[in-house]
């Protein structure tokens, strides 16, 4: 579903962000992508949708090179792609219904969207959406009223509508309580499990990327160090990735949890295989 080869960003300043990056995300993978800040992990993610440009390398979208698009041609591929930000990015004087039709702004016309008048179809999608993510009894409030996990579900809400291909997730558990962060992996695993999205995860918390993300890729300084399996990440590979610490105290996997991520991993495979008959 996605394809990076060789890709390359090097600023202005001549710091190299991304050094030579190829990476494959199959249909329904979720990858787990981690590193010390200033490895280039959000640089990578915005450069799949273009909020960054490459300066050298290929990112396929399915079977399109978006990074010779131009502007019309870019937009169209956007609707296949959902993001989820860190900071939410959400209207704060606007509903959570609003904000969560805002996913369909890329299928409405200018004056539809200026003036927010979805087709009937698209709202009682926003219902159905919201009824999954938990959020049905919050529909009219607005979103500066909201709790930060409830404000993360609502930009997976809104990630949803688009009804993406392929969905980039940038620290998606930064600013939440352990609990919450929790809840919120689990409910991206299940919706990326049950919809088949090729994802990256670009995540900060290692404890959480070894619990719920299956597939890891470790970036240092612009390149890939690392890219298997979560149990594959020994205090050797952490090293390798972050550098020297003990990493032998990394947080321990509970049975429940670890039951719940593996199931999810093997449903999102069921699903690839099934989709590949």
């Amino acid at each position: 579903m996605l394809r990076i080869e060789g890709l390359t960003k090097t600023y202005r300043t001549g710091d190299a962000a991304l050094r030579g990056v190829d990476l494959t995300v199959g249909k329904g993978q979720v990858v787990g992508l981690i590193g010390p800040s200033g490895a280039g992990k959000s640089t990578l993610i915005r450069c799949v949708n273009r909020l960054v440009e490459p300066t050298a390398g290929k990112i396929y979208v399915g079977d399109t090179e978006i990074t010779g698009l131009g502007r019309r041609e870019l937009r169209r591929v956007r609707r296949r792609i959902g993001m989820i930000f860190q900071e939410y990015a959400l209207v704060e004087r606007l509903t959570v219904m609003e904000n969560v039709l805002s996913g369909r702004l890329g299928y409405v016309g200018f004056w539809a969207s200026w003036l927010r008048r979805f087709p009937e179809a698209d709202i009682a999608k926003a219902f159905a959406v919201l009824d999954r993510v938990g959020l049905m009894d919050q529909v009219d409030k607005r979103a500066d009223a909201l709790s930060g996990g409830q404000r993360q579900r609502v930009g997976i809400a809104r990630a949803l509508m688009q009804d993406p291909d392929l969905l980039l997730v940038d620290e998606p558990t930064a600013s939440l309580d352990p609990k919450t962060s929790r809840q919120v992996m689990r409910l991206l695993l299940e919706v990326c499990a049950e919809r088949g999205f090729a994802t990256i995860v670009n995540i900060h918390d290692v404890g959480l990327a070894q619990l719920f993300l299956p597939r890891i890729v470790g970036l240092r300084a612009g390149a890939i160090v690392y890219d298997g399996p979560a149990a594959g990440l020994t205090a050797e590979v952490l090293t390798r990735i972050y550098g020297e610490e003990d990493w032998t105290r990394t947080a321990a996997r509970d049975d429940d949890e670890d039951d719940t991520a593996a199931a999810l991993a093997i449903e999102a495979e069921r699903r690839i295989v099934a989709g590949a008959a």
